[in-house]
């Protein structure tokens, strides 16, 4: 007998087992940051001793659209209907929204499929073990400070289809050495954001309004990154994945997103070379 109940801050640590579990790589930053934006909207499934054997989270993005995270299951527990019910769970808590967005994996999206979700676009986790300062290109990308937020929100707006003030401002403060930006004509042109996981640097978002002004803030990013593993949630722009490639990264699986309901707050696409991560879009 499986129990789902609200999440609340003391089952971090349990959150945090099952990512250990899974080979991912949130850390407790995270999973403070979605009880933050959703302290009634995430979930976990408990055994009959009340121990945590899944985990889901969604936050909301200004009635736009709505986004589900973090479907994780103890292995042990797996293949009994327990991430089933948990997307049954986050959708309760979303049943109002018009729109419900994740980001899947060509295995979970045969589930998806069969809970009214459907393909937007697809993406490549992209992986280099050490990156090579030597391979990026030159970069004009300077450091954002606090004071660029107010421009870069609004652009950042138009391009991902909703205001995510609180996502940007978490990330930047946590890991302001790898958020740059890149302006032309006194305009924002591009601009990324990075954090710091359990196994790897991610980078991400990243948007621009070409690929040359992408390519360059992530290569100021990367500077940083000497050394140090990293992914980049990449869109599917052939050139841009084959830029990736060029500088070391591979491929390390793919990911799909999809949506439920309506799907009028798409944002710009071609513009967002890389997410901020699969669980939060």
């Amino acid at each position: 007998m499986i129990n789902y109940r609200r999440m609340i801050s003391g089952d971090i640590h349990a959150g945090l087992a099952l990512c250990r579990a899974a080979g991912w790589n949130q850390v407790a930053r995270d999973w403070e940051l979605f009880l933050l934006m959703s302290p009634d909207g995430c979930r976990v499934g408990t055994d009959e001793n009340e121990k945590v054997v899944g985990t889901v989270t969604t936050i909301r993005y200004e009635g736009h659209f709505s986004w589900i995270g973090m479907v994780l299951v103890d292995p042990g527990r797996k293949r009994q209907g327990i991430g089933t019910q948990l997307l049954h769970e986050a959708l309760k808590i979303l049943h109002q929204e018009q729109s419900v967005k994740l980001d899947a994996t060509p295995a979970g999206r045969e589930v998806y499929l069969k809970l009214n979700f459907v393909d937007e676009y697809s993406l490549s986790r992209m992986y280099i073990k050490d990156v090579s300062p030597e391979k990026l290109p030159a970069s004009s990308a300077r450091a954002i400070q606090e004071s660029d937020f107010p421009s870069l929100l609004e652009a950042d707006r138009e391009v991902f289809g909703a205001d995510r003030k609180t996502v940007l401002q978490w990330i930047w403060k946590g890991a302001p050495q790898l958020a740059y930006i890149i302006e032309e004509n006194k305009q924002i042109s591009g601009y990324c954001f990075g954090r710091n996981g359990h196994h790897y640097i991610q980078i991400g978002p990243v948007m621009a309004q070409n690929i040359d002004h992408a390519r360059q803030v992530v290569a100021a990013a990367l500077y940083i990154c000497a050394g140090r593993p990293v992914i980049i949630d990449a869109n599917h722009d052939i050139t841009w994945l084959q830029w990736l490639k060029s500088i070391g990264f591979t491929e390390q699986r793919q990911l799909i997103r999809m949506y439920r309901g309506l799907n009028e707050w798409p944002g710009i696409p071609h513009k967002q070379f890389a997410i901020l991560g699969p669980e939060f879009g």
